[in-house]
């Protein structure tokens, strides 16, 4: 069973909007609208037989004419389809510009880090070296006690 269609409008002020579906959250949903414009008594449906005949000639489709007109349904013109919610040119390029960026520095943090390793590996064998040759010249010094000790008693 087809399903039946209505015929709804809705105006801006300057513009009427027609469109020909099955339901009212359809006709809001064409025209790009969250808000329950007919519950505000900003749209209607209609069965003025002009604006039937060219709504249902194209169901579906948003037509417009200038508001407040009701004889020159000649004018009826579809609307423009909505822009793409897609990110722009400039976005993806803004993203793909940090992303690199984040790349670089990740690149020379790790740099600096196996730099940093190095240089603490290197000091650590100083102070390994450092730390032998004391140990080296507190036993001598000791041995010479030692030696210096006996040689009193």
């Amino acid at each position: 069973m087809a399903t039946r269609l209505k015929v709804f409008v809705t105006s801006d002020g300057l513009t009427d909007y027609v469109v020909a579906v099955s339901s009212r959250a359809k006709a809001l949903a064409a025209w790009g609208i969250r808000q329950d414009v007919f519950k505000e008594g900003q749209a209607h449906e209609t069965d003025e037989p002009a604006l039937v005949k060219a709504a249902l000639a194209q169901p579906g489709e948003v037509l417009r004419r200038p508001s407040g007109t009701r004889g020159q349904l000649a004018k009826l013109t579809p609307a423009k389809a909505p822009k793409p919610k897609g990110p722009t040119k400039a976005q993806l390029k803004k993203v793909a510009d940090l992303e690199a960026q984040l790349a670089d520095l990740a690149a020379r943090q790790a740099s600096a880090r196996r730099k940093l390793e190095t240089e603490r590996a290197a000091l650590d064998r100083r102070l390994a070296e450092l730390g032998k040759a004391q140990e080296d010249e507190r036993a001598r010094l000791e041995a010479k006690l030692s030696a210096a000790r006996q040689a009193l008693g």
